[in-house]
């Protein structure tokens, strides 16, 4: 679970997000989308501790986050772009971060790391991947550690078709496990199977945050790009 209470936070004399309270439960798979500059980077980055709001609250499975990075042990992240040792291979990539976290090695999950076909690439260095094969180094480490919270930012981006279905499956497999997933994409068709609720930020500020049923009955739409569409027109009216 994440609860995040009247989170502020600014850069400069921009303020990136303004008072964004939200909750998201466990057994649930969220879309947090928005456009460019909207906040949901700085959001997600502020749940991961890589940015500080002025003010607000945060709490990762009812315990505040601010004086305890215990939490992130319990958070599994995929970035949109992953960064790591260009003269690292893949696997020495994998050694170094299972080494890091050794207190759960018998807890990992190779699932994804064997459907992709990850170990028969091993062998190659970081910075001679292309975008897609680096994309699926972080997509199996998001999931190696059996987090209970997954946090996929731009997850299918880069990804050939067949590699991003492997990933979707994955993707509902753990949320009927009943873990908490967030993902934002602006490949809207790429969530229809995925996501139950939608969050909505523009400048900053929380839209709405409703069930995906709900919103489907709202506009009599079925896809998420319609059903968004819909609302963002009858804003604008």
């Amino acid at each position: 679970m994440i609860e995040s209470i009247n989170i502020n936070k600014t850069f400069g004399k921009l303020r990136v997000l303004k008072d964004i309270s939200i909750k998201f439960e466990n057994n649930s798979a969220v879309a947090l989308l928005g456009p460019n500059a909207s906040g949901k980077t700085t959001f997600i980055k502020s749940v991961l501790g890589m940015v500080l709001p002025e003010s607000g609250t945060i709490k990762v499975n009812n315990t505040n986050i601010k004086n305890d990075d215990s939490y992130r042990s319990q958070i599994g992240y995929m970035p949109q772009i992953g960064r790591y040792p260009e003269n690292m291979t893949i696997g020495q990539v994998f050694e170094m971060i299972i080494d890091m976290r050794k207190e759960q090695m018998n807890h990992t999950d190779t699932d994804l790391l064997d459907a992709l076909n990850m170990k028969s690439v091993f062998h190659k260095r970081m910075g001679t991947l292309s975008g897609g094969t680096r994309q699926k180094v972080s997509a199996c480490l998001a999931f190696l550690f059996r987090p209970k919270i997954i946090i996929l930012d731009e997850p299918t981006a880069g990804l050939d078709p067949l590699s991003s279905e492997i990933l979707k499956e994955k993707v509902k497999t753990e949320k009927n496990n009943g873990k908490l997933i967030i993902i934002t994409s602006h490949i809207l068709s790429e969530l229809d199977e995925l996501v139950s609720e939608i969050v909505y930020f523009r400048e900053g500020e929380l839209m709405f945050h409703k069930n995906l049923e709900e919103l489907q009955l709202q506009t009599g739409e079925k896809s998420i790009s319609k059903v968004i569409t819909t609302i963002l027109k009858k804003n604008h009216e």
